[in-house]
């Protein structure tokens, strides 16, 4: 019987990855696949070809990315993409919904943004409670007339085993420890619940996050 259990969990990590990987995987090409509705049907690949083969849709996404951002990374592609959002902030409710999706797209996206490129060891939900966020950014607007005295940062404490669900904090600062890994050792960290531990580096003073 132990070897039989034995054998039954070592199936079960070898299946469950790929299991789960596969279905993922699976997920994210049916989905782009959808963008293959855009072409007239007489260009689409299921009628050219005369039988369906998933990942069209992959191919024609990264097509049309590549083609807006080098048309958006040159001159008249950046007066256009101005002109665009000028006419968008017009509309009311539309340009609520658009500014708030590009600034949030912006920070994320741009080589010059900070947010979720640092990884931090923090007390939360209470003291002596240790876990990993990542820092956003700085607070702004009315909220920095409400904090005072010290220096604040804004991070986001992702939830377990879905980091897409979690909490924006203000914290000091200085209560924010800088770790040495990076933000996908991180993630990896904290979607295993602890089990997939990051590689330990040599032993150093603990420091707050750099200015």
């Amino acid at each position: 019987m132990h070897a039989l259990r034995k054998w039954l969990l070592a199936g079960l990590l070898v299946i469950v990855p790929v299991a789960i990987t596969a279905a993922v995987l699976r997920w994210i090409i049916d989905t782009l696949d959808q963008t293959l509705l855009i072409l007239p049907e007489a260009w689409q690949p299921d009628r050219l070809i005369g039988f369906h083969i998933p990942g069209f849709g992959v191919l024609l996404t990264l097509a049309i990315l590549l083609i807006v951002g080098a048309v958006a990374s040159n001159f008249v592609g950046r007066k256009l993409v101005g002109l665009g959002d000028r006419i968008v902030s017009r509309i009311p409710v539309v340009r609520s919904i658009y500014s708030s999706v590009k600034q949030v797209s912006d920070t994320l996206f741009s080589e010059s943004g900070n947010a979720f490129r640092t990884a931090v060891l923090v007390q939360w939900p209470r003291a002596d409670v240790w876990t990993i966020a990542f820092v956003t950014g700085t607070p702004g607007g009315d909220v920095t007339n409400h904090l005072h005295g010290e220096e604040y940062v804004s991070v986001y404490v992702p939830t377990t085993p879905n980091p897409t669900g979690g909490y924006f904090v203000m914290l000091r600062k200085r209560d924010c420890i800088e770790l040495k890994m990076s933000v996908d050792d991180a993630l990896k960290y904290v979607v295993s619940m602890g089990v997939v531990s990051p590689q330990k580096t040599g032993a150093s003073p603990q420091k707050t996050i750099a200015r």
